[in-house]
């Protein structure tokens, strides 16, 4: 292990931006129907529970019990795909001609966030966010007057979620997948689900199925250590399959002959990953 470092080139890491975001309407317990959400303007996500309520004994603080968490979200968009009207509460009397207070249908969402970081911006990754189980209240709708600094009618709708079941872990609303760390045929096979292909409708696969197709996929590899010559201040790179090194930010291989004292790093590569402990950075003096 190396002194903490702090801001390093590469690291500097946002997550910012909503996009291609699309509504699935279940049948049953399968979300086999997808529509694009288009005007999508913000997700918020936001977690309620998992409150902590202190139990006494001896005189003592004597546990934690931790009640359940639920997922909860706020959606906001400029507009919605007419399938999303069932899920809002409005039924169609004829074309053209609908009325509220109806019954409101569960859906699925999923929508992408965008990864950057301070060398590649926003074309470092993105994040691919699931919902199941998502259920709309009824919402505020504002119309105003046009006048001299038009706007957008912007809708707004509170959701809460049922859990869906998850093999081996507790129930879930939300799946989160991320780019810069799976297997990149996974990941665009995944995406041929969700946004459906040439004569394949989209759908919503379930967690099972989303673990499925990660299974395996990605390979734990550890990082071996570069040697140092200090006679001709020398550092040689070894060569490990799925690891990449780095000095300042930038990918190096071989031998690198330093000037002044230096740092290498390692990074897995796209469907490698490290174990949960391991030395991945080390520093080499230049004066010893």
């Amino acid at each position: 292990m190396t002194k903490v470092q702090w801001d390093k080139v590469g690291e500097r890491l946002y997550e910012t931006g909503v996009d291609h975001g699309v509504l699935y309407i279940p049948t049953g317990a399968v979300y086999d129907k997808g529509y694009a959400w288009n005007g999508l303007t913000q997700v918020s996500e936001k977690p309620t529970g998992a409150d902590a309520s202190p139990q006494y004994a001896d005189n003592i603080k004597y546990l934690n019990l931790i009640a359940a968490e639920s997922f909860e979200a706020t959606i906001e968009a400029f507009t919605y795909p007419d399938e999303f009207a069932q899920c809002d509460g409005t039924a169609e009397l004829s074309p053209g001609v609908t009325i509220g207070q109806q019954s409101r249908k569960t859906f699925g969402l999923s929508y992408r966030t965008l990864l950057g970081n301070d060398t590649d911006g926003t074309d470092y990754g993105y994040k691919l966010h699931l919902v199941y189980g998502a259920l709309a209240a009824p919402s505020e709708k504002d119309y105003a007057t046009v006048n001299d600094s038009p706007e957008a009618i912007g809708f707004s709708w509170d959701v809460t979620t049922t859990p869906v079941d998850v093999p081996g872990f507790k129930p879930t609303a939300t799946v989160t997948i991320d780019s810069t760390k799976v297997d990149a045929t996974a990941l665009s096979n995944l995406e041929d689900i969700l946004y459906g292909t040439d004569g394949v409708d989209p759908r919503l696969p379930l967690p099972a199925e989303v673990q499925g197709l990660f299974a395996g996929t990605v390979t734990t590899v550890t990082p071996t250590a570069p040697t140092y010559d200090s006679g001709t201040k020398t550092i040689t790179i070894p060569d490990v399959a799925g690891v990449t090194y780095y000095i300042n930010g930038e990918p190096v291989t071989g031998s690198v002959v330093i000037t002044e004292d230096t740092i290498v790093t390692a990074e897995p590569n796209v469907g490698f990953v490290f174990p949960p402990v391991v030395d991945n950075d080390w520093f080499f003096d230049f004066g010893s």
